[in-house]
C-alpha cells in the first residue's frame, strides 16, 4: 500500500511533529501531497535540479527586504561599520558565503554525500529546531574537510 519512501516520510513527519518543527511539517506534507496526487515524476525532478537555487533566492529576498522597506539604508550601514561584530559578521558572511558555493558542486555531483548531508540536516530540523540551510553549508565544510584531509593525506607523497 504504501512505498519505502512514503513509511519513510511519514517517520520524518512523526518526528517532526514530536519536535514541534513546523518547516518540516509543512515540506514533508507538501511532497507527499505532490507525490500521493501524482505530480511527483514531473515536479520531483525540477525539485531537485533547481530546489537549491530556488531556495537561496528565496533566502536571499527575506535578506534583502528590509532594504527596499527602509528598515535598513545607509545610515544603517554608516553605523555598522563602527562596529567591531559588524566587521565579524561581515567576514562570517564572506567566509560562509564561500563555503557554500564549493558545497553546490559536492551535492549535484556525490549523491552518498548529498544522503548523509539531507539525513543530517533532517535530524538537526527535527530534533534541534535547526534550519534547513545545512546542506548547502554543510556541503561547503565538508568538501573544505575533504580537502584538508587530502592535502594531508597526501602531504608526504
Amino acid at each position: 500500500m504504501f512505498s519505502q519512501a512514503s513509511v519513510f516520510m511519514l517517520i520524518l513527519l512523526l518526528v517532526a511533529v514530536v519536535a514541534k518543527n513546523q518547516s518540516l511539517i509543512v515540506a514533508v506534507l507538501f511532497l507527499l501531497v505532490i507525490k500521493w496526487i501524482g505530480l511527483g515524476d514531473k515536479l520531483f525532478p525540477l525539485f531537485q535540479q533547481k530546489g537549491i537555487n530556488i531556495g537561496v533566492t528565496i533566502i536571499t529576498i527575506a535578506v534583502l527586504t528590509p532594504i527596499v522597506t527602509g528598515e535598513i539604508g545607509f545610515k544603517q550601514l554608516g553605523e555598522a561599520v563602527k562596529s567591531s561584530y559588524a566587521w565579524i559578521a561581515l567576514g562570517a558572511g564572506i567566509l560562509v558565503a564561500i563555503i557554500a558555493a564549493s558545497g553546490i558542486d559536492l551535492l549535484k555531483n556525490d549523491p552518498h554525500i548529498t544522503t548523509a548531508l539531507v539525513f543530517g540536516t533532517i535530524l538537526a530540523v527535527a530534533l534541534f529546531n535547526g534550519v534547513a540551510v545545512g546542506p548547502l553549508i554543510g556541503a561547503g565544510i565538508a568538501y573544505l574537510a575533504m580537502k584538508i584531509v587530502y592535502f594531508f593525506t597526501h602531504l608526504g607523497g
